[in-house]
């Protein structure tokens, strides 16, 4: 990515013999483009504020339009501060898990991410370093995300789930009708994300098709398109 030659003779790759073969078998031409974008998945304030520092777009996890300023947002902006720029120009991509659903529905649509809520907060690292844990607490859910840990832990998985709140997940995925996930969507441009990656839902190929359709049709009528 430094645009210098590269050496490397290793078990695997020899990049030094690769550049001494004939010319039918190496590859030419220019180079497609001037610089290669850096993304880092980032989620701890310190490594948020590093990505600001090094990269071109930062991909995040669990995100919340409601707190991405003081989770994401502030690390990000003074990572590029440390590095003389703003973040114009700077990718904030979030992965949001999409359900598509009646709006009367959205509790039964919440459940459908439950378990991998509570595998990320719950189990995910150990009770001392889990950084998705740390994630839920900096958004205001201390006491809950204790709660999942322990039972996680503990093997109970089930009841890790079920200690989810409902908001954590509505705040952190797109629920509902087309409409609805329009809202959120411009909730989370508003709070800084300028690419949306969607992560849609469904037990067959045909539905999780028809809930990225509905995305699409969404971030249309969100004006975002």
């Amino acid at each position: 990515m430094s645009r210098e030659r590269l050496a490397h003779e290793g078990e695997q790759l020899d990049a030094a013999a690769a550049r001494r073969a004939p010319a039918s078998r190496q590859a030419h031409g220019p180079p497609q483009r001037e610089h290669i974008p850096l993304y880092i998945a980032a989620i701890g304030p310190k490594n948020l504020e590093q990505t600001g520092e090094i990269a071109d777009g930062a991909l995040l996890i669990f995100p919340s339009a409601e707190h991405l300023e003081e989770t994401a947002i502030r690390p990000l902006r003074a990572g590029r501060e440390k590095a003389g720029k703003s973040l114009d120009g700077f990718d904030v991509c979030p992965t949001v898990p999409l359900a598509l659903g009646d709006d009367g529905d959205l509790a039964a649509l919440a459940d459908t991410f439950r378990p991998y809520t509570a595998l990320y907060v719950g189990g995910m690292g150990s009770r001392k370093q889990n950084f998705y844990n740390r994630l839920a607490q900096r958004m205001g859910y201390e006491k809950e995300a204790a709660e999942i840990q322990d039972k996680y832990l503990a093997g109970d998985k089930e009841g890790a789930a079920a200690a989810v709140p409902h908001e954590l997940i509505d705040k952190t995925t797109l629920l509902g009708s087309v409409d609805r996930i329009a809202d959120r969507m411009r909730a989370y441009a508003a709070a800084g994300v300028t690419t949306l990656t969607l992560a849609p839902a469904g037990f067959t190929l045909d539905e999780r098709i028809a809930a990225l359709r509905a995305g699409t049709e969404a971030l249309e009528r969100a004006g975002l398109a």
